[in-house]
């Protein structure tokens, strides 16, 4: 190990598994003789790694991980962790509700919102985006919903400049009216 292990890539301080994973995954960019020297595991570990079968824990939790998968398809992604838990366990799987956070949050499994947020400033912004192209003045009037829009319009030219007719309108839900 080198003589600064608290810098470097954090692969170097996580369990052997880890690091013996990392190896199996970049075997084809360097050497394993190297990575598992760099890593301060030993080869002959590495292949036991290899050979050795998944434990009780792990094949738990694949099945415990296609029960979740399957009833969040079939909630339509709405089930989060405690009624994810709730549903496993009438189905008849003794789990806990943070193994089953941990099977959800390692697999990406999250819940979909289904309520909309509702935009309260759309129409306002409108107006806004509106009145700068055009020119105009926005006032706002005792409703919370109307705005009054003062404009000019031009209606002739003559020799001392142009003649302008000045307009009003009343704005609501980001409709203009004139």
């Amino acid at each position: 190990m080198g003589r600064f292990p608290d810098e470097g890539h954090g692969v170097l301080r996580e369990p052997k598994a880890v690091r013996f994973r990392f190896i199996e995954e970049h075997r084809s960019a360097f050497s394993i003789g190297r990575m598992c020297r760099v890593m301060d595991v030993s080869s002959r570990g590495l292949r036991a790694f290899r050979s050795r079968p998944a434990s009780r824990r792990q094949r738990s939790d694949l099945v415990t991980l296609a029960h979740i998968k399957e009833q969040s398809r079939l909630s339509l992604g709405s089930y989060g962790r405690p009624r994810m838990t709730e549903e496993l366990k009438e189905i008849g799987l003794n789990v806990g509700h943070r193994r089953v956070g941990r099977l959800m949050r390692q697999n990406g499994i999250s819940v979909v919102r289904t309520r909309k947020h509702k935009a309260t400033t759309i129409a306002r912004q409108a107006i806004a985006k509106q009145s700068a192209e055009r020119g105009t003045v926005i006032t706002s009037s005792t409703s919370p919903r109307t705005c009054w829009i003062v404009t000019s319009q031009q209606i002739d030219q003559t020799r001392s400049g142009l003649v302008t007719l000045p307009t009003s309108g009343r704005a609501k839900d980001g409709c203009i009216w004139q």
